[in-house]
């Protein structure tokens, strides 16, 4: 039996990071989490390269590269983290779906999850699953994104 998370990994064959979602993982030299046939792009103006043979570092604007990379055949594309890197592809509105863990934690603080934007972002609640430990998915369908 597989679980979610197994699931989920073998419908994505692209991770797409920020920065400063990369960067702890960059300075612990320890090398990014890689998982068959996905390949780890990571989005800076900053780094030129990566000492990780599965992570490729993208300097080009990122809403032309996810356009290229949604032309190709292949799976889905995931995005992990960065909430500079979501802005600039919502205000592209290249991103489909969005799909949230919300965990019964109110931390107090914190880095914002989503950064203030030039329009609002309409969604249509796609799927809610709730879980054991509380933990609550919801996945929402992005409207007026240009793939929708």
């Amino acid at each position: 039996m597989t679980s979610d998370l197994e699931e989920f990994w073998e419908t994505i064959d692209a991770i797409l990071v920020g920065r400063k979602t990369y960067d702890p993982v960059l300075k612990s030299g320890k090398p990014w989490p890689s998982y068959p046939g996905v390949k780890n792009y990571v989005f800076s103006r900053t780094i030129k390269g990566s000492p990780d043979e599965n992570v490729r570092i993208i300097s080009e604007d990122a809403a032309e590269f996810v356009r290229k990379l949604k032309r190709k055949k292949g799976k889905d594309i995931f995005m992990m983290g960065g909430g500079e890197l979501a802005k600039s592809l919502f205000e592209a509105k290249v991103i489909d779906e969005v799909c949230l863990y919300i965990n019964p934690v109110l931390l107090g603080s914190g880095i914002p999850l989503f950064l203030p934007m030039r329009r609002q972002v309409d969604m249509k609640l796609m799927e809610s699953k709730s879980f054991k430990n509380g933990v609550v998915l919801v996945r929402y369908q992005v409207k007026g994104s240009r793939a929708a």
